[in-house]
């Protein structure tokens, strides 16, 4: 089981991302395949904001188009949104007693790392660094995971 993070949807979406072609090539295997993959809500949310920020993206996109992609993956294959559980605050206070000095925007990853621990997903597909901070997360670099596959 796997959860991918907003970095890898951006450079599958990205065309001039350098990590573009192996994440757009797994990005459409997932879609098309009837195995699950996952993400959260906090990382839709991310994603929807970093495409339409006119900051971000030299072309960003209408928030119409943004939802319609997410809307897409949703709809066409085995992607699941991950939910909050019952557990969510004890395991949240469990995780920040192990990592007391997490700060700002650490604090997102952080988020996506507890629902993952909620749900007994270890794996998540990502460039981004501060995940390696968590003992029980696995994190795989799309770039490895598309030559392996490839």
């Amino acid at each position: 089981m796997i959860l991918v993070d907003t970095n890898f949807l951006l450079y599958a979406v990205y065309r001039n991302a350098p990590e573009h072609r192996a994440c757009n090539g797994l990005l459409r295997e997932w879609s098309r395949g009837a195995t699950p993959w996952y993400t959260t809500w906090s990382v839709v949310y991310e994603f929807l904001r970093v495409v339409s920020h006119p900051r971000v993206l030299e072309k960003p996109w209408r928030i119409e188009e943004a939802l319609a992609f997410v809307r897409t993956l949703l709809t066409s294959g085995g992607l699941r949104v991950l939910q909050h559980t019952e557990e969510h605050l004890e395991v949240l206070s469990d995780c920040l007693a192990s990592h007391p000095d997490l700060r700002g925007s650490a604090l997102h990853d952080l988020h996506v790392a507890v629902v993952m621990r909620e749900h007994g997903i270890r794996r998540i597909v990502t460039r981004d660094r501060h995940f390696h901070a968590f003992d029980f997360v696995e994190v795989v670099d799309p770039l490895k995971l598309a030559r392996t596959k490839g």
